[in-house]
């Protein structure tokens, strides 16, 4: 047999992977290290995982999604809180895409208490409000996350004409459902086919409306969920503008839809001789509670002119719920319905 004759590598004692690596004036540990690894891994495992980070630190940009979703979450005083979503046009299908991601800080129904909120969203292309998408409700808190995306058919041509709403709605445990606030998008600022953009805004409180010149009527809702019944009382009208001022006669027409179909007419007996009439008439209508979401009350004052042709409609207004009202109007539907046997009476402005 022939003896073949090996040593061992004497060991050294290192306090960090950067003795272990060749040095300047290491001669013999550079000899020793390139037979045992080649120099270009030696190098790449530095560089990697050493010099641009220290040990145990995170790398920001494994995190660039999560941070841009994450980052300034400082919010004003009086904030209605803020919506986080994407929004991605693709030409060819002509499909709008938008995910929903979360919202914040929205404020809670009862003073002094936390994630007193059961927010959802609805979206909307305006200037058709009425057909819009819904998000899934969130309970009990003021910060959902949803998660979820939408998909809407706009032709290329009418890309522009569109605007992108979202409206955050707070379910409320009585059913009685509140707007919290809206942000709008102007679907001409998307480029088509480009990279899915992602945009954060702060709610908006719904516009204010206006002071109309053409009059007001005080209108009273009673419900009783019992019999299922609507009872709608024409209080009176002040300050209206009349076609013909010379003769100040007028009455209420209230009309009662469903599914923008018109189920009932009723109307008022005419009052003359003055631009603050009084009416104080009740109307009875059969609303079951399955059907209030698709329910509403048309107002029209209209002028009698008898012997001088049709009456002439002085102004109108609407009652319903979010499908067909908004602002007051809204507000006083979900109030009558949220509170059964209590009579909730507001002022209409007349709109034309």
């Amino acid at each position: 047999t022939k003896e073949i004759r090996f040593s061992l590598p004497a060991l050294r004692h290192a306090s960090s992977l950067g003795d272990l690596l060749p040095g300047d004036g290491d001669a013999d540990s550079d000899q020793d290290t390139d037979s045992l690894v080649p120099a270009s891994a030696a190098h790449t495992q530095r560089s990697n995982s050493f010099s641009c980070y220290g040990l145990g630190a995170i790398d920001p940009a494994l995190y660039r999604g999560t941070l841009d979703l994450e980052e300034d979450l400082q919010f004003p005083e009086g904030h209605l809180g803020r919506i986080w979503f994407s929004l991605r046009y693709e030409a060819a299908t002509e499909k709008l895409l938008v995910s929903l991601l979360k919202a914040k800080n929205l404020p809670s129904r009862t003073v002094g208490t936390v994630n007193s909120c059961d927010p959802f969203v609805r979206l909307h292309l305006i200037p058709d409000e009425r057909r819009y998408l819904q998000s899934k409700q969130k309970k009990k808190t003021c910060n959902p996350y949803f998660d979820e995306t939408f998909v809407f058919q706009v032709c290329n041509k009418d890309m522009a004409d569109h605007i992108l709403k979202l409206t955050v709605v707070d379910a409320g445990r009585t059913k009685r459902r509140a707007i919290i606030g809206h942000v709008t998008f102007p679907l001409r600022e998307l480029a088509p086919d480009s990279e899915q953009r992602l945009f954060k805004m702060d709610l908006e409180k719904e516009a204010q409306e206006s002071i109309s010149d053409l009059g007001e009527v005080l209108v009273s809702l009673l419900y009783n969920e019992n019999l299922h019944r609507l009872s709608v009382t024409v209080i009176e009208a002040r300050r209206l503008k009349f076609r013909l001022e010379d003769r100040q006669d007028s009455y209420v027409r209230v009309t009662l839809n469903q599914h923008y179909r018109t189920v009932k007419v009723k109307r008022t007996s005419t009052v003359k001789g003055t631009d603050s009439p009084n009416f104080s008439e009740c109307f009875n209508f059969r609303v079951p509670s399955a059907q209030i979401d698709v329910t509403s009350v048309g107002f029209q004052v209209l002028q009698a002119v008898s012997g001088y042709g049709r009456d002439k409609l002085i102004g109108k207004f609407v009652l319903g719920s979010y499908m067909f009202a908004r602002g007051k109007a809204l507000t006083h539907w979900n109030a009558a319905f949220s509170s059964p046997m209590e009579q909730v009476q507001h002022w209409h402005a007349l709109c034309e």
